[in-house]
Parts: structure tokens; sequence; C-alpha cells
């Protein structure tokens, strides 16, 4: 069923138009002239609008004229007794999608309605996956911990400094690498991320470096490792507490002479690569029991960020509720749901070992099995 408005200061045509529209199940509503046509063009959200050209007050080629510039969504249809094949071509130029002669002919009107519904789909699409797309990375929050990360990021992220990003598991340590990256120089180039946790430490430096054919059992073909793919852009190094001895002897000879050389191979390449690393491990204490390399872990840190907890920053779940409740309703397509402020304080009481990632899960959950708002017995219940 489709919303449809239909503009036409001829009564009888416009019932007739009502008519045939609503036998097909689709919601009508109607104007007498342009200016009326105009105003609920822009208060409500048609699908189509069915607009006749000769009119009082204001004739239909203005309106359409006045509609494209407020960029409503609806796909327009024109309408005239008067036309020739000149009209509907100055119609379609102007932005029409389609255009219908009087007396309009049932079924070309139905397909024409058909074809428009089709397209309007296409363009919201569109427009849903541009702004995915489009849509910059973005730490919220306003305490004094966060803020303390936002200015650094600020600052180093312009340079090609190495940064080791810590913190505990669903704190936000990929959004900040990807913020560093984002505003670099080398933003237009890839950023590759490496989880060192889940990949197999027999494995990893073939993720990493690469392989030659026949260099092991299953190389039946020769692959470019992470840093060749992450050429001119950065490489983000997740977890790289886990990652082997080994591997981190040769991430080390990478980091010292922008050189690598693929598993099986002798032929060294030239690399020109930021590196980022995270990890929720003290490597001090790490260095101590032999576990990680004490010369990598100061050419990685050249900039230490820490990525405070959740409830490090208590003060940031008023915030972060209302941001995840709007992003939440949006991907779901479904109304906003208002949070009651003492549902609000309960959330800021709880333990969050989650993080950011266990906290968003939640207010999923409470949108999902709330009613119209989200009330202090919601959260007691599902939170």
């Amino acid at each position: 069923m489709a919303k449809i408005l239909v503009i036409d200061d001829e009564k009888a045509i416009r019932r007739s138009i009502t008519e045939i529209l609503e036998f097909e199940n689709h919601q009508i509503d109607e104007a007498e002239d342009g200016l009326i046509g105009f105003d609920k063009a822009i208060k409500n959200n048609y699908d189509v609008i069915l607009c006749d050209i000769k009119m009082p007050k204001l004739d239909g080629e203005e309106l359409l004229l006045k509609l494209l510039k407020e960029n409503i969504n609806s796909s327009i249809i024109m309408m005239s007794g008067h036309g020739t094949i000149d009209t509907a071509v100055s119609a379609v130029k102007k932005g029409a999608y389609d255009y219908l002669a009087k007396p309009i002919d049932l079924n070309r009107l139905l397909v024409s309605i058909k074809n428009a519904l089709d397209k309007t789909e296409l363009v919201t699409e569109t427009k849903l996956l541009k702004k995915k797309i489009n849509k910059s990375v973005e730490i919220i929050g306003e305490s004094f911990a966060i803020k303390k990360v936002k200015d650094l990021i600020e600052k180093v992220g312009p340079t090609d400094a190495r940064v080791l990003i810590t913190g505990s598991n669903g704190s936000g340590k990929e959004l900040v690498a990807k913020l560093l990256h984002e505003k670099s120089s080398r933003s237009n180039n890839p950023l590759i991320e490496v989880n060192c946790a889940a990949i197999p430490s027999e494995l990893i430096e073939s993720e990493l470096f690469g392989h030659e054919k026949g260099s092991f059992t299953s190389a039946v073909a020769q692959r470019k490792g992470k840093f060749e793919l992450a050429e001119g852009g950065t490489i983000f190094l997740d977890e790289i507490g886990d990652m082997s001895l080994s591997a981190q002897a040769k991430v080390l000879r990478a980091l010292q002479e922008n050189k690598i050389a693929r598993v099986g191979g002798d032929k060294e390449i030239k690399i020109n690569v930021r590196v980022i690393a995270a990890t929720n491990k003290n490597l001090q204490k790490e260095i101590e029991v032999g576990n990680f390399r004490e010369d990598l872990f100061h050419r990685l840190s050249v900039i230490p960020i820490h990525v405070p907890s959740l409830e490090e920053r208590i003060e940031d779940i008023p915030i972060l509720t209302l941001h995840f409740i709007e992003l939440i309703t949006q991907e779901m397509g479904i109304a906003k749901k208002e949070i009651e402020p003492n549902a609000v304080k309960e959330l800021q009481q709880k333990p969050w070992p989650g993080n950011i990632r266990q906290f968003r899960n939640v207010i999923e959950r409470l949108i999902i099995l709330s009613a119209q708002s989200i009330t202090l017995n919601d959260v007691k219940q599902f939170a």
C-alpha cells in the first residue's frame, strides 16, 4: 500500500482517480489547487504525487519546481488535458517522473504508479546505503577521560606515529584505530585489520607477511600478506599481546627496516605502512614473564593511548543511551523510543564488564522488549 497525493482543480477527476487507487488498496489524499497541494506535500511523506499542470493559484510546473527545491522523496507524475509531446518532454526534463495525458488511461495510470513506487523505493534504499557508507565514526562522550582520548586522536591522527592502544575488551580500541586512520593523510588508502588472537600461531606469519607457492603443504598459490595489502595505508594489529614470539620478531624487523619477506621466499619487499596496535593485556607484565618482546613494545608504543572502561566514565552513560537508542531504532526502521530519567540513572548504577559492546547490546534488548518508552522496571528486568 502506497501513500499518494492527487492534486487537481477538477473535483470529478480527483474523485475518479481516488476511487481507482483506493480500489488498489492505496492511501489517497486530495488537494484542489497547487498551494494546498504544496502544503500537504511538504508536511507528509508521500510515495507518489499526481499533479495536474493547469491549475489556479499555482500551476503544476511551478509546483513541480518548488517541490524539487524542497528535496522531497516523492515521485511526481504530471497530468494534463491540454498536453502535447513538448509538454510531456518539458515536464520530465524539469524533474517529473512521468507524464499522463487526460483522459487518464486506467492501465497506463497503474503501470506508471507501480514504476514510480519502485523508483521511490530504490532512491530511499540508495540514500540509506550512502548514509551508512559516508557516516564518519565518532567517539560518544564528554567525560574528562574520553575527552583526553579525543584530544590525543586529534594530535596524533595526522602524523605517521605508531600508536599502542590499551584498554579492556569492548571499550572501543578498534574505534580509536579507525579514527586515527580517518584523520591521517593515509585515509584514502586501506585500513587493514588483523585480529592476532583469532589466528592460529602457525598461520600468523603467513597471514601478516604472505607466502610463496609450495612454502608449506596448503600453499597452493602465492599469497600477499596483510602488510602488503595495507601498502600506503594503515595496518591495525588488534590483540597483539597474543602474537607468537617468532611473529613478533618478524614484525620488529618490518618496523625497523620497512621491509618484509613472504614465508618461503627470499625476496625482500619494501613497505610503506603505518602500524597501530592494540591489546587488553598489560604488556609490561607480559615482558616480565617472557611472553612479549621489550624491543617490540618500545617500537609500537611511540604514542600510548589508554581507552577507559565504561565504569571509568559513567557520566557518559546518559549521552550514550540517547545515541544508541537513536542509532538502533534507525537501523530497525522503527520510531525512536523515549527513556525515563530514573531508568538512565539505573543504567549508571550497573556494572559493565563488557563495556560499550555490552552496553549497546543491552540498549538494543531494552528497545525490543519495552513498550512505548523504556522504564525503570524495564531496566531492572531486562538489563
